[in-house]
């Protein structure tokens, strides 16, 4: 069984039960704990730690449609592979997976997905690659059918060129579109070079330009070939 959002968001939604003023808080915990399918909160916070991913190849499964995750990390660090690593496993499970970078050019791209699967070719019916220098939110939106799992590369060049809407505004978009449409939407992300040398965190994350970090509801971290969640639910270790 698979929770239909993190922890830390049952709760809030808990929370706002609460506020309705017709039962206590922890009346509300058990309530949301049953549309989850649990007799009670105290069962679900015990089975949801067991349902948390522990190693890459349970981080698929781990995400809902609607999701926006970040994988942030140093250059070097395996993100781009690591997210080319989730797209495989999405086709190979025959989901539409689209790659949209302005980063790295196609040659570069398939040199990477050959490296996890020589198998793979460049006309793949379940994998797409876009390179194009129009990409924005509006373009991405554009492309994309319903139920996919898309991985944008990167997060900070998105509004890079001064034409293009804002970095908030672009994300925002792309939140409602993947709710909308039932995506997936995994953002690679920049990291202050301040972080050299140690595990990045949240307040690592490049930001040239204004963005709340609430809109990603799972973040990721690599750091020396290691991957953790440092959202939801504090930090932890899947590798």
């Amino acid at each position: 069984m698979k929770l239909s959002a993190p922890i830390y968001v049952l709760k809030k939604k808990a929370k706002e039960l609460k506020r309705s003023g017709v039962m206590t808080l922890n009346e509300a915990l058990d309530v949301v704990a049953r549309e989850e399918g649990f007799s009670s909160w105290s069962l679900l916070a015990c089975k949801g730690e067991e349902l948390f991913p522990r190693d890459q190849g349970e981080i698929l499964g781990f995400l809902n449609a609607g999701d926006l995750m970040l994988i942030g990390a140093r250059p070097g660090h395996g993100k781009t592979t690591f997210a080319l690593e989730l797209l495989v496993q999405g086709m190979r499970e025959e989901r539409q997976c689209f790659f949209f970078s302005l980063e790295y050019t196609f040659k570069d791209v398939l040199s990477k997905v050959a490296d996890l699967d020589e198998s793979i070719g460049a006309n793949n019916e379940y994998l797409h690659f876009d390179f194009s220098d129009e990409i924005s939110a509006s373009y991405i939106a554009g492309k994309v059918t319903p139920g996919s799992i898309v991985v944008i590369d990167y997060l900070q060049l998105l509004d890079q060129v001064r034409s293009k809407p804002s970095l908030q505004s672009q994300v925002d978009e792309l939140k409602e579109f993947a709710t909308a449409n039932e995506c997936i939407l995994i953002f690679i992300s920049q990291v202050d070079r301040e972080a050299d040398g140690k595990k990045p965190g949240l307040a690592d994350v490049r930001l040239p330009n204004e963005l709340d970090l609430d809109v990603f509801n799972k973040v990721i971290f690599i750091h020396e070939g290691h991957q953790y969640f440092v959202r939801p639910e504090g930090i932890l270790w899947i590798d």
